[in-house]
Parts: C-alpha cells; sequence; structure tokens
C-alpha cells in the first residue's frame, strides 16, 4: 500500500493549488478518504473528508467554501483543490486512509507575497 502526495508549493494569498494523492494497493473509491495538514507547532488538523458511499465530503469552518475534495477513479487518485489561500493555509498536506491508519508522505504548501 503507498499514498503519494504531489502539488504543493509556493503560492501567494488568494492564489490556488490541486494537490494529489495517488493510491496503490487498494481502490480509493471503496473507502473514505481524507486530507489533513499539520503546521508548524500545531496538532494534525482534518481539512477534508470524502466517503466512498455517495461520494458525500465533509470539510471544516476554516477551509468550507475554499477547498474541495475529489476522486478519480480510474487514476486511483484523489484530489484536494485549495482555492482564495491564506498564509494561515501553510503547513504539511497529507492524505489519509484511515480504514487502515496509512499516510502519505506529506506536500508542504506555503502561502506568502
Amino acid at each position: 500500500v503507498q499514498l503519494v502526495e504531489s502539488g504543493g508549493g509556493l503560492v501567494q494569498p488568494g492564489g490556488s493549488l490541486r494537490l494529489s494523492c495517488a493510491a496503490s494497493g487498494f481502490t480509493v473509491s471503496s473507502y473514505t478518504m481524507k486530507w489533513y495538514r499539520q503546521a508548524p507547532g500545531k496538532e494534525r488538523e482534518l481539512v477534508a473528508a470524502i466517503s466512498s458511499v455517495g461520494g458525500r465530503t465533509n470539510y471544516p469552518d476554516s477551509v468550507k467554501g475554499r477547498f474541495t475534495i475529489s476522486r478519480d477513479n480510474a487514476k486511483n487518485t484523489v484530489y484536494l483543490q485549495m482555492n482564495s489561500l491564506k498564509p494561515e493555509d501553510t503547513a504539511v498536506y497529507y492524505c489519509n486512509w484511515p480504514n487502515r491508519n496509512y499516510w502519505g508522505q506529506g506536500t508542504q504548501v506555503t502561502v506568502s507575497s
């Protein structure tokens, strides 16, 4: 089993990024998948979840309306589209398969002018 994130980088406030999480060893459409983030000195925070049944999504108030989680079943990949980014969104972002508690290696997102 492997989760490989990509798409992080440096972006100006108000900008956008799309993170990808390519999964292998299991089928993402069969399970709930989540994105977390962890800023320096802070606890890891859930930022998005997508369910296997119906593709229902869930977000905390801090990112609701700005972040969108989705998946491409053909590519076995989960995405996190992040718009209207703020400096407080700066963190390492992790993809998570909660069923077996697998984590990706993380991708750095830095929002700064």
